[in-house]
Parts: structure tokens; C-alpha cells; sequence
């Protein structure tokens, strides 16, 4: 990779392979990754109650305009690449957006059914706002707008179907390199986990790579299944546009 470092901003929901890509883009040796940047401000300015919501504002920066300067600032560690993994519904309305024109914004999305599936294991009451999918797309448009075209979306699936292929069609789409490290990474987690992960990450914890594809998706019924139907336009929207 030659040029200048590349700031990636990777935008999904929860439940979406976000923190394998983080730990796949760790591996790479020459990417500082910053796991979930805006969570503390995000808890802080809105109020709500997630799992271990005093430790993450205490352990971690809740000044969102101190988070932003930092994503668009010179990479940490001097590296040519910075990964910032961010959530969806953390980038509320009330945050300064600008410095997301510093870097290059990538939407990696997955399926509601799976997504709910899973986020309900953890976390009780799920509604729409809790998934990022609506906030997703709401930031893929203004993204597009003041760029001029469309940001690249990948497939969490896809990921799982074909680690390698899919990784280089990324890479290669935001101007990178492509290495065989991506696909591997030590057991145990990384050391740029944030405060949250004893709570959401102990099967990622477990993994070594990317897991295999999925099966068929889950079947949902009640709320669950209303929620993945209200969550399942703004997931095909960006579908259309993967890699």
C-alpha cells in the first residue's frame, strides 16, 4: 500500500461480525483498530441502560467532539491503516458528523433475522433503535450525498462464505493491500477490546478466524418476527449495493 494512512470507518448494527473484522484487521500488522469509539458518549448523552453501562462511561472517552478529533486525527501508533469499528445507533443527531469526511465510510450489514436472533441472547426488549439498521441506512445516504457515490456495503454472510474473496474485494475496494494475515488471529480477544467485552464478545473470544457459512435463517415469531420485518427494507436497500 503506498500513500497516504487510511482512516476506515466501519459502520454496522450489533450481532454483525463487526468485532471479527476488527480483530481480522488487527492481524494485518500495520492497523491500530478502535473498538466501538462513540459508545461512552453515546450512553452519556442519551441516557440509556445498556449491560455495564457506568463501567463503559468511565473506562472510555464520553466527549463525543474528543472522539471525533481522534478518528480524524493521525493514526494512533503511526500505522498506515486505522480501523474504527463504530455502531450505527451510536452516531446520533446530536454529534458532529464532519469528521466522518476524513475517512473512508464502509456499511457492513447482515441479515435482521440473524441480527435479532442473536442480540435477543443478550439483551432484553430489543426494538428497532437497538439494532442500527434504520440509523444504517440514514448514514449511508448522507455519506453518498456529500461524496457524490455510493460508499462500499459488505455482507457479514458473504464474509462467512468466502473470507478470503470477500476480504480482497474490500481491500481492494477502499485501496489497501490484501494479506493472508486477515484471515487468523490469536484466541482470547485483543487488547483493543472495549470495556464492554466480557459482556457481548466470549464467542468471538473463542475464535481463532472466521467461522463458516450460516445456515438457513432463524425463525422468529411474535415481536421478533414484526422487528426483523420493520428492520428488513433498510437491509435489502443496502443489500442491492454489496460487494
Amino acid at each position: 500500500m503506498t500513500g497516504a494512512a487510511k482512516r476506515i470507518a466501519m459502520w454496522s448494527g450489533p450481532r454483525n461480525l463487526s468485532t471479527a473484522m476488527m480483530y481480522s484487521f488487527a492481524a494485518r500488522g500495520d492497523c491500530t483498530v478502535w473498538d466501538e469509539p462513540f459508545y461512552s458518549a453515546y450512553l452519556e448523552y442519551t441516557g440509556i441502560d445498556h449491560p455495564m453501562r457506568d463501567e463503559i462511561i468511565a473506562a472510555h472517552e464520553p466527549d463525543p467532539d474528543v472522539v471525533a478529533s481522534i478518528c480524524k486525527g493521525p493514526v494512533p501508533g503511526g500505522n498506515a491503516v486505522f480501523y474504527q469499528k463504530h455502531m450505527t445507533l451510536h452516531m446520533i443527531p446530536q454529534f458532529d458528523r464532519r469528521w466522518m469526511r476524513s475517512c473512508i465510510n464502509v456499511f457492513l450489514i447482515r441479515h435482521p433475522a440473524r441480527v435479532i436472533a442473536s442480540y435477543a441472547k443478550k439483551r432484553e426488549g430489543t426494538t428497532l433503535a437497538d439494532i442500527g439498521f434504520v440509523q444504517q441506512a440514514e448514514l449511508f445516504d448522507e455519506v453518498a450525498a456529500w461524496s457524490g457515490s455510493n460508499p462500499v456495503v459488505i455482507d457479514s454472510d458473504d464474509i462467512r462464505a468466502d473470507p478470503e474473496g470477500m476480504l480482497r474485494k474490500l481491500c481492494d475496494a477502499i485501496g489497501i493491500s490484501f494479506t493472508r494475515k486477515m484471515l487468523h488471529w490469536p484466541a482470547g480477544g485483543n487488547e483493543a477490546d472495549g470495556a464492554w467485552a466480557p459482556h457481548w464478545y466470549a464467542a468471538v473470544h473463542r475464535s481463532t478466524g472466521f467461522e463458516g457459512a450460516e445456515g438457513p435463517l432463524p425463525n422468529l415469531g411474535g415481536i421478533y418476527a414484526g422487528l426483523a420485518a420493520q428492520a428488513l427494507p433498510y437491509y435489502e436497500k443496502l443489500a442491492a449495493l454489496k460487494l
